[in-house]
């Protein structure tokens, strides 16, 4: 059976999320975030073009699936939903309800995972987005729809 990791940036440094990677034999990153950029100057290396600048010289292998990224109406609804808690994107815990409906509905029903499926072959693969804990975070919707459709095992990688 296959293994697809996934991972956030928030609670890693550049070199403990590379050493994360390494450790769990990753060999190709598929960036599920909409815009491939990180706020604060403590998450610049998880910007586009260092990361994968990072990923190169590591040997790991980069794409960007932007097709599985939220889009920003369905972000502005996550934003909303954290407000009412008191909770923000470095501290959510869960995903809102409504979130998780629209983005399976809107974006997980409408994209035939097949192909990234095939496409990930033997590759050890890790989705990537910001949040630490995949519970609050849409690549573990991903994650889990091809778990249960593809057959895949899911590895969620955490900060130490």
């Amino acid at each position: 059976m296959k293994t697809l990791r996934t991972i956030g940036v928030y609670g890693f440094d550049q070199a403990a999320f590379l050493r994360a990677l390494t450790g769990a034999d990753v060999d190709l990153l598929l960036d599920v975030r909409q815009r491939r950029g990180v706020r604060g100057s403590e998450y610049a290396w998880a910007n586009a073009k260092r990361l994968q600048d990072a990923l190169a010289e590591a040997g790991i292998g980069y794409s960007h699936l932007r097709e599985l990224a939220p889009t920003t109406e369905m972000r502005q609804l996550q934003y909303e939903a954290d407000a009412r808690l008191g909770e923000g994107k470095r501290s959510r815990t869960n995903l809102a309800p409504e979130y998780v409906e629209r983005y399976s509905a809107e974006v997980l029903d409408r994209v035939d995972l097949d192909p990234v499926a095939r496409w990930i072959g033997n590759s050890a693969a890790a989705l990537l987005c910001v949040e630490r804990d995949p519970e609050a975070c849409h690549r573990s919707l991903i994650a889990e729809r091809m778990r249960r459709e593809l057959d895949f095992e899911v590895e969620h990688l955490r900060p130490d």
